[in-house]
């Protein structure tokens, strides 16, 4: 799927930048007192406001699979629009029950060191130096559930680790390479925050995205956020889906039901009336300002379940707009941007095919979007989405978010047949910007579009 395709496919998406005079929209309801999301108490980090996320899996990043071997696809990212740099876990990997002959990146043999097959300690911190300098930010994925059955720990304080009814270590789940650790223990969790702090204060880093972070307790959570602020304002990532953690602890979730229902409607198993389903319910259990993370792809998604394109087909192009323009913050994984159609290997070495990054223009064209519309940035600095009225409203998804004089409006034709419909809203005819082809347009009351299978178009009002 080339650029172009995706660009001049560009109807679905109708990122309508609408109504600087402020048009009323059909349909929108306001929220009754007394059903109100809970609040959050986390502060975010300024510069995450409209951020974009980039997961690196170093390991396949590059045929080195090295810290410096990467540190050369900077340039190349920020270019991209990428402002967090996210590394899955680079620590040594534990050699006891290893899952084929690499291990898994999960499997912690020692939480403050580096993998030596990645480089060295100064390779990681000239790594986080030469990021800081281009303006980007770095967050290493930290594994608090569990360690490698040869971590120091299992024989230095056994007392640290979860017991079956024989008195036996156990692993998680089907994770036979880990040994879970035993959150009742005070003595094991101080030395977990103090591990987290290691790399703040001797490596600079800027956060952490924690794996399984429901399978810890959020009592950890909350202290831990606590700690690691008070010697720099951190970003917190969590591999879960739970509104609590976004009370003290987390900046942002996985919006994993999001991205389920995103390879449903892909697939045709569900439509634009159960996004809408979605986001009614969504909006009540989750804080305004909590940061949910969008994406098509991740590390889990592309060895397990298949790459995008075997989940969503033609429409991988299409939700990747949405997870530009959706509030929360959208997340690129490795490959991506290259339009990389294959599952990488999780256990061994697999490079990752690189070509000429097909899709570079594209992902610039909406981190770029992103940066300049404060209606698309995260939290209660973005826009409140509202729902746009549409002649065929279980096909086409439109929303327009404004923040200001700025805005966005987005229509989407979620299926794979072509869609005739009308833009429904009241007001005066208004000339927006095509994102895409910069092209001015005048958009009117009642305005027919014809819609492409997965055609998206992105608008956006001029700001005063």
């Amino acid at each position: 799927m080339k650029i172009k395709m995706l660009i001049t496919q560009s109807l679905i998406i109708i990122l309508a930048v609408v109504l600087v005079g402020g048009l009323l929209l059909a349909g929108c309801k306001s929220k009754k007192a007394g059903n109100l999301p809970p609040e959050s108490n986390v502060i975010h980090p300024a510069w995450s406001k409209n951020a974009v996320i980039y997961e690196v899996n170093v390991r396949q990043y590059t045929p080195e699979g090295t810290f410096k071997a990467f540190e050369e696809h900077l340039p190349r990212l920020k270019e991209l629009g990428i402002d967090i740099i996210w590394l899955m876990p680079i620590h040594p990997i534990g050699e006891k029950n290893r899952k084929g002959s690499l291990g898994s990146y999960y499997s912690v043999q020692d939480y403050t060191a580096v993998n030596s097959e990645y480089g060295t300690f100064e390779d990681f911190k000239e790594l986080v130096d030469k990021a800081h300098s281009m303006g980007m930010y770095v967050i290493l994925d930290w594994v608090a559930n569990h360690t490698a059955w040869d971590h120091a720990w299992v024989e230095d304080h056994p007392d640290w680790y979860t017991r079956d009814e024989n008195g036996e270590m156990i692993a998680p789940f089907d994770w036979t390479d880990v040994a879970e650790l035993d959150y009742d223990n005070d003595a094991m969790r101080t030395a977990m925050i103090d591990a987290m702090k290691f790399w703040i204060t001797e490596a600079d880093i800027d956060g952490y995205r924690c794996d399984v972070a429901g399978e810890v307790p959020v009592e950890f959570w909350n202290q831990t956020r606590a700690e690691l602020d008070q010697i720099k304002a951190v970003f917190m990532l969590a591999e879960a889906e739970e509104v609590e953690h976004h009370t003290s602890a987390f900046d942002m979730s996985y919006a994993w039901e999001f991205h389920h229902l995103m390879n449903d409607v892909a697939q045709g198993k569900k439509n634009v009336t159960d996004i809408d389903a979605y986001f009614a319910k969504h909006d009540k259990q989750f804080p305004k300002d909590a940061y949910r993370m969008h994406f098509i792809t991740n590390h889990d998604e592309n060895s397990w379940n298949g790459t995008e394109y075997e989940r969503m087909g033609d429409a991988a192009g299409t939700f990747a707009v949405l997870s530009y323009t959706l509030p929360g913050m959208p997340l690129i994984y490795t490959g991506q941007e290259a339009a990389f159609n294959r599952r990488l290997e999780f256990f061994e070495k697999d490079s990752v095919d690189w070509g000429d990054y097909p899709l570079s223009e594209f992902y610039q064209k909406l981190g770029q979007l992103r940066k300049e519309n404060p209606a698309l940035w995260s939290g209660i600095e973005g826009g409140k989405m509202k729902r746009l009225k549409t002649s065929d409203d279980e096909s086409v998804y439109a929303f327009l978010r404004r923040n200001g004089n700025n805005a966005v409006l987005v229509i989407a034709n979620l299926s794979d047949m072509p869609r005739e419909m009308t833009l429904k809203f009241r007001g005066k005819e208004k000339d927006l910007k095509d994102w895409f082809t910069e092209e001015i347009i005048q958009i009117k009351p009642d305005q027919m579009f014809s819609l492409a299978p997965w055609e998206y178009r992105i608008f956006v009002s001029e700001q005063e």
